[in-house]
């Protein structure tokens, strides 16, 4: 298969020692493609798309957490909110491995299939205030999944909302309150006990600490950490700092331009990035120890739309290090070393600087 042929005819090359086993997989997105029409004109014709997503692929194992950055407009959050179909996709697969054990393609089933499996798979929002009705107390707020599945009603419900308080840090008492009454970070817990109130396996939390103070954002972290570990869920954790994210994932995915440019285990993409653009964000990383300094790479150039992307790499016009075929070839998502993947044509000759 050479460099030249369509990402549309391949979602990933995984080598022959990875299992291919799909069982043993609770998420497996393949070729996700989200494009927004763009309207012009006093009828309002279609003159084009945003690609905002554009040939995603990636797998999970159940209990892992996945870590997806970049810089914002490079189509993270419309990745998430594709995969739990709060947007339509418009191409591409995303097998769920259900409870029971069977797989559905979650772009195939009709919308009452779908209430059903949002049971299983659930969301936090990036803002703690405006995700919440401010004219519902935190006890409707956090049972309101409860009763739209017809899972609890009456002294059942209030029970089951106090333990999911508790289980967040917060005191039941409050239940009764709204959420005005609260600070940033206690709304974020509030969003989050209403995302936990189903027992789902596989959770979407889509920037939850970005709009927190520095301090609180380290108690949410410890929360969602301690959660996971305590209930076994499967986590896409969309952020755009690479420190928040080192902290809580198993694998990190980093994308640009509504495409993941490089894949791989936490540790080994932040101090062995294979692609220049993830280099760049690692070397905005602050290092732990004072006397250490990294220099800053500096980005020339604005980010392409996503309207209008560049031939071959979509990074090239930024990229130091880009040559001719980066102009006119696109490259592959492959894996270039076990478990690493990266879309380079030059990912095994750059010798990159990460984390020290």
């Amino acid at each position: 298969m050479t460099q030249t042929q369509s990402r549309d005819s391949v979602d990933f090359r995984w080598s022959a020692q990875q299992n291919q086993d799909p069982d043993s997989y609770i998420l497996e997105v393949k070729n996700l493609k989200q494009h927004f029409p763009i309207h012009s004109g006093f009828f309002q014709r279609v003159v084009g798309y945003t690609k905002a997503v554009d040939g995603v692929s990636f797998k999970m194992r159940e209990q892992e957490v996945l870590g997806v950055v970049g810089e914002s407009g490079c189509g993270k959050t419309t990745t998430g909110r594709s995969i739990l179909r709060l947007y339509e996709p418009t191409a591409g697969e995303i097998w769920y491995r259900k409870a029971n054990g069977d797989r559905v393609d979650i772009t195939k089933i009709s919308q009452d299939e779908m209430k059903l499996l949002r049971r299983e798979m659930r969301m936090i929002f990036q803002d703690p205030f405006s995700s919440l009705n401010p004219r519902m107390t935190v006890k409707d707020i956090i049972g309101e999944p409860l009763i739209i599945h017809r899972v609890a009603k009456g002294r059942e419900l209030e029970d089951r909302v106090a333990e999911l308080m508790n289980s967040v840090g917060l005191n039941p008492a409050y239940m009764r309150r709204y959420p005005h009454e609260f600070s940033g970070g206690q709304r974020q817990r509030i969003g989050l006990a209403r995302t936990l109130s189903l027992n789902p396996r596989l959770i979407v939390a889509d920037e939850p600490v970005s709009a927190l103070d520095v301090s609180v954002q380290a108690q949410v972290l410890n929360l969602l950490q301690d959660i996971k570990e305590q209930l076994g869920l499967t986590m896409i954790f969309i952020a755009h700092d690479l420190s928040v994210v080192e902290h809580i994932c198993d694998r990190i995915a980093v994308m640009y331009v509504g495409k993941v440019v490089e894949l791989a285990e936490s540790e080994t993409l932040l101090r062995h990035p294979m692609h220049p653009y993830t280099e760049a964000l690692v070397s905005a990383v602050p290092p732990a120890d004072p006397d250490i300094h990294m220099q800053r790479l500096i980005l020339e150039g604005d980010v392409p739309s996503p309207a209008d992307p560049p031939p071959g790499c979509v990074f090239h016009p930024r990229c130091r290090y880009a040559k001719e075929i980066c102009k006119q070839q696109e490259p592959l998502l492959e894996e270039v070393q076990p478990g690493h993947f990266a879309s380079c044509h030059f990912a095994l000759e750059l010798d990159l600087k990460g984390i020290e």
